[in-house]
């Protein structure tokens, strides 16, 4: 069975690492490519995998998928910034939040309603620590007021939960869709 469990779990990370390198081109999406999808990402590592080492390999994926695009698809370096160190603790929210919140992966409106919850406010806790660290760090604001920075809190802050909510939950329910499937077809508990 441990041998089912390790593949199991090798899948899952490469499958979500797949997400990842598919949309961490673009943040907020446009016409021609979807939203970025790596919160979501680390906090379903989170719940479907819970090892440290997922969360380093996913962290490893997302800085080299940053330094290729900039060296060799000619994407903006515009957020490469002392701030950038700020993505760890950015992650770490969300994956840990995804791994303590594993246990109300039943489905039920409760454990849905909590799933929702924790995701919005590891989402929330995120965006802070991202968004407030470039905007302190790195130097590219450095006459930025607060009700500047609230209007840009204003601006960004829904396309940025709501895309790691959309994410999120579509695969949380896909989840679990699949798995009522397969326990219906094979009569499991």
């Amino acid at each position: 069975m441990n041998g089912i469990q390790n593949n199991k779990q090798y899948l899952t990370i490469s499958a979500l690492a797949m997400l990842m390198a598919l949309t961490r081109s673009d943040h907020f999406g446009s016409a021609i490519t979807l939203p970025d999808a790596s919160l979501a990402v680390f906090y379903l590592a989170g719940i479907f995998t819970g090892g440290v080492a997922s969360f380093a390999v996913l962290l490893a994926e997302a800085a080299l998928l940053d330094y290729v695009a900039i060296t060799h698809w000619q994407v903006s370096d515009y957020c490469i910034s002392p701030a950038y160190i700020f993505l760890i603790p950015t992650y770490a929210v969300m994956f840990y939040t995804g791994r303590w919140s594993a246990k109300y992966i039943t489905f039920s409106r409760h454990d849905l309603i909590r799933q929702f919850a924790y995701l919005l406010v590891a989402g929330s806790v995120a965006f802070f620590i991202s968004n407030g660290s470039f905007y302190l760090l790195s130097g590219k604001f450095p006459e930025l007021s607060a009700v500047e920075y609230m209007e840009r809190i204003a601006k960004y802050y829904s396309a940025y939960i709501s895309s790691t909510l959309m994410y999120s939950l579509a695969i949380l329910f896909f989840t679990r869709l699949v798995h009522l499937l397969y326990t219906e077809k094979y009569k499991i508990a």
